[in-house]
């Protein structure tokens, strides 16, 4: 049986971890492998090194350090000699920084330290408790990486080869999870997408997947229901991406082409208790044509008809 963990023992549980995650990796000491340098003030010469130019608000979002407190470590980098500094040619406001000879030479031995006190760590663990080790911190990055990620704008890309199951099993899961509708929605949205993908027609028809780190959290597709007419259908956005108007943006790109292949104007077909799409649809400037009940996926429903002139 599942239970849920209290926010108090979670709470608990995590500042635990991390007394030991410091003690384990050295954080603690005032100064990192030997070196002059503290934890900040390492990350920030890793940072450089791994870019040949970065900027100081670059730095600021990708370490998450207080823009005061990076202003003075620079300032004291610049004063020793490791970084210099050059305003950017493509935008003037921006100074970008980079480590400079004695910089690299000053951070080889302290990367190299690093290296090896985790390599110290490491040898003592067997290949599969080195295995787990990683899954484990692998599922941290990733849980407590969400927001950043949430931060971070999907691409729109064309699907590939396995792009089409997903969007059929996110479409019967989500609709299932939401909606309590069964696995005859799921059978028409794997007819749909088998026609499309039968039938395709390149210049007149279109899909496009939502992509983030990776992961395909939307979709939307175009199919000609006529020489006039387009029909924008299977319009999706995964519930942690929500709120970032990525469901505008997929309809934006459907109406954008739509109008770039010539059609007159486009149809959907949805359920009036479908709100969220509705609002796009609303917003995109799609009217309501008609409405009709009927009897689908076991429930009863209200089917709406949609229209847009192009």
């Amino acid at each position: 049986m599942h239970h849920s963990v209290s926010m108090q023992d979670a709470v608990t549980a995590v500042r635990r971890f991390n007394r030991n995650y410091t003690k384990w990796t050295g954080l603690l000491d005032e100064h990192l492998h030997a070196s002059r340098f503290g934890l900040t003030e390492a990350r920030i010469l890793y940072e450089l090194a791994q870019h040949k130019e970065i900027t100081a608000s670059d730095l600021i979002a990708g370490l998450g350090v207080d823009a005061g407190y990076l202003s003075r470590i620079l300032k004291d980098f610049a004063r020793s000699g490791y970084i210099t500094r050059e305003r950017s040619a493509a935008d003037g406001r921006q100074i970008n920084l980079a480590l400079s000879e004695k910089g690299e030479a000053t951070f080889r031995p302290l990367n190299e330290a690093s290296a090896a006190a985790v390599g110290r760590q490491l040898e003592g663990l067997s290949s599969v408790d080195r295995e787990r080790l990683i899954q484990a911190m692998a599922v941290i990055e990733e849980v407590l990486g969400q927001e950043a990620k949430h931060r971070e704008p999907a691409i729109l890309r064309p699907p590939t080869v396995g792009d089409f199951g997903w969007i059929i099993h996110r479409h019967g899961a989500l609709y299932g999870q939401e909606y309590g509708w069964n696995e005859d929605f799921e059978a028409l949205v794997a007819e749909i997408v088998a026609k499309f993908i039968r039938e395709f027609k390149p210049a007149r028809e279109f899909c496009r997947v939502a992509d983030k780190d990776g992961r395909v959290v939307g979709s939307v597709f175009v199919v000609e229901a006529d020489a006039e007419t387009a029909k924008l259908r299977l319009l999706y956005v995964e519930p942690d991406t929500r709120g970032e108007g990525l469901g505008r943006r997929l309809v934006e790109e459907a109406l954008n082409f739509a109008r770039a292949a010539g059609y007159r104007r486009m149809t959907l077909w949805t359920n009036d208790l479908l709100a969220a799409a509705r609002h796009i649809y609303e917003k995109a400037g799609f009217r309501l044509v008609s409405e009709e009940p009927h009897e689908s996926f076991g429930h009863k429903l209200v089917g709406q008809y949609w229209e847009l002139d192009l």
